[in-house]
């Protein structure tokens, strides 16, 4: 005679945990590709990384996919994992691009930053801007974030706006954004390092409406009647303005001459 057990559902509660304890461990090992994005910043800089995902070839999806990936302020070293592929709404997704987000602080209260952006474009395709891997440690590319500094509001607060632009190998600043093309079938693996400095000299928003001088920096008092600093006028006429702390100076950044 045939023994029949029967399922009671406490054994059916054990089973059904036992086979997604499995289903779990299967999915674990299957784990998405992806690179790692690090940055050596100054003490002064964040980074947020924004990866953009769009459909894989050949199926019918529309639209891209956004992932950011924040890391808190001060925390270093910097580091992500950016997955290489991704899937939304039942299609399967690929990186793109990853827009990376720069943020400066110049002073003391939270208001007193500037943004810029840098990036990382991915290409299915060899091609002369594919940056190649070396043959050991991260792929490093170089930017140099730069100070611009200028008068605002009826009180001639001075302001800082930040410019961040690539170097090359030689260390000189190209007119281009901070970034490197990557092919797609590198990457798995791999660390791509962004190395970002800050330039020793800020320098004037706009050019020619600052004079420099031996004590400083001077903002011009032009033809126009603005408030702000205006092109220099020949000879110049030079007006006071204020530091972020309500000091009244005549040059920066020594504020006195």
């Amino acid at each position: 005679m045939m023994h029949v057990r029967r399922f009671t559902p406490q054994l059916l509660q054990v089973l059904f945990v036992s086979a997604m304890a499995l289903v779990a461990s299967g999915c674990s090992i299957a784990q998405t590709e992806s690179f790692t994005f690090q940055a050596d910043m100054p003490e002064n800089f964040t980074i947020s990384p924004m990866a953009y995902y769009a459909s894989a070839s050949g199926e019918s999806c529309s639209g891209h996919n956004l992932i950011q990936s924040e890391q808190p302020k001060g925390v270093r070293p910097v580091e992500f994992k950016l997955p290489l592929t991704d899937t939304a709404k039942g299609c399967s997704m690929v990186l793109t691009k990853v827009v990376l987000h720069i943020e400066g602080q110049w002073g003391k209260r939270d208001l007193d930053m500037s943004l810029q952006t840098a990036g990382l474009s991915i290409r299915d395709e060899p091609s002369e801007k594919v940056r190649p891997f070396p043959t050991s440690g991260p792929l490093v590319f170089q930017g140099q974030c730069q100070w611009l500094f200028r008068t605002m509001g009826s009180k001639r607060f001075i302001r800082k706006i930040l410019q961040c632009r690539g170097l090359d190998a030689n260390g000189v600043v190209q007119k281009s954004l901070a970034g490197a093309a990557l092919q797609r079938d590198q990457l798995a693996g791999k660390t791509v390092k962004l190395v970002l400095t800050e330039a020793k000299e800020e320098l004037p928003y706009f050019d020619r409406y600052w004079i420099k001088t031996t004590s400083g920096w001077k903002p011009c008092k032009g033809n126009w009647g603005r408030d702000i600093e205006e092109l220099c006028v020949t000879p110049p006429q030079f007006k006071p303005f204020k530091m972020p702390d309500g000091r009244d100076c005549t040059v920066y950044p020594n504020c006195t001459e």
